[in-house]
């Protein structure tokens, strides 16, 4: 028997690549037989070299276990369909379609495809893994009957003790200026431009000395992330960082100079930047919508809406006040022991064991 993970694709460095690497490690680790097989293998030299297969060396198996990792449209969902072994949906959630209509065509038409793939996967699924009870009502209402288990997503909390990037650290930390940062993909759902209005009357009406990092990837063509740009520069502003994709060493160092970590996403199935947030120790401010107050789980501070006017207030507050910022740090630190990788593997490993029974 084996204990096998499918995707369309690893990516270091993302959410569910990182996921299912440390997953590998712990199937690894507990004397699994485990590989991982991929429609479309990432030239990513930063992966170990034969760790990822493609899908067509996978010889199919009435005893395996088959962990397919969904968010995404994929053909792969035709081919998983087909194998005799026992299938485990691990669903990351979908961005819905609607947020990238104005914007990208291509995505729209994926985030629509791949719901319609999640009907079709449900047919032939034994169990599921959802990262968030958020996702696993996802899950229910694209018709998934097998038993469902909430399993938080896995993080490697031992690679965050690295060494952060020194020159970032040099040039933006301990100069005075309140450091506003949110981490994340740029893309609709995200609301980016939520943040650089509230950002708009914190430095305008409250703060001068402030900026504000937007770390996140886009496209160099992405109608989403040029028209932030000009947002930003139709409102006057300065001080907003668009930083493009950055290795893993610059990401520590922009969690090590953040005074608040802002979240006005109105979409996530778990948010791993915000536990990322806790384990710096930064303040997080955070919109309620989606899984985001399910993760916070009573740390941070959750908004029940996003006027940039009391969004500016509130950062004002949580930066001023030590004796908030030393409570609110103190509770995002007892929630970060609920993902603790040994708390998490142990689940995962306890959940397997029934799904082998």
């Amino acid at each position: 028997m084996q204990v096998v993970q499918m995707t369309p694709v690893v990516s270091y460095g993302n959410a569910i690549g990182n996921d299912i690497l440390a997953l590998n490690s712990i199937l690894v680790k507990n004397g699994y037989s485990t590989d991982i097989y991929v429609e479309s293998i990432s030239m990513d030299p930063r992966l170990p070299q034969g760790l990822v297969k493609h899908i067509d060396e996978y010889v199919d198996c009435s005893e395996d276990i088959i962990l397919f990792h969904f968010s995404i449209g994929t053909s792969l969902i035709e081919k998983v369909k087909e194998f005799k072994a026992k299938i485990v949906a691990i669903y990351h959630n979908v961005t819905p379609s609607h947020f990238w209509k104005t914007y990208d065509q291509h995505m729209e038409h994926a985030c629509a495809s791949a719901i319609e793939n999640a009907k079709r996967l449900a047919d032939i699924t034994d169990f599921c893994l959802a990262d968030s009870e958020y996702n696993k009502n996802d899950l229910r209402k694209l018709g998934f009957n097998c038993p469902i288990e909430v399993l938080p997503v896995l993080i490697a909390f031992e690679d965050y003790s690295a060494e952060p990037n020194e020159s970032i650290l040099k040039r933006y930390d301990s100069d005075g200026y309140t450091n506003i940062l949110f981490t994340g993909r740029i893309a609709p759902n995200k609301k980016q431009e939520d943040i650089i209005l509230a950002f708009y009357y914190y430095k305008n009406y409250i703060n001068l000395k402030s900026r504000l990092f937007l770390v996140g990837d886009y496209g160099e063509w992405d109608i989403y992330g040029r028209k932030l740009k000009d947002y930003v520069q139709c409102l006057g502003l300065w001080d907003v960082y668009f930083t493009g994709h950055v290795s893993f060493n610059e990401m520590l160092a922009y969690y090590r100079i953040a005074d608040v970590f802002l979240c006005l996403s109105e979409h996530e199935g778990f948010c791993v930047p915000l536990v990322e947030a806790m384990y710096f120790g930064v303040p997080i401010i955070a919109y309620d919508s989606s899984a985001v107050g399910e993760t916070l789980g009573g740390s941070g501070l959750l908004l029940a809406e996003k006027d940039p006017k009391i969004v500016a207030e509130v950062i004002h507050k949580v930066v001023s006040d030590e004796d908030i910022r030393t409570k609110m740090i103190y509770n995002e630190k007892l929630r970060l022991k609920d993902f603790a990788g040994e708390k998490v593997g142990r689940d995962f490993l306890t959940i397997l064991s029934k799904i082998v029974g």
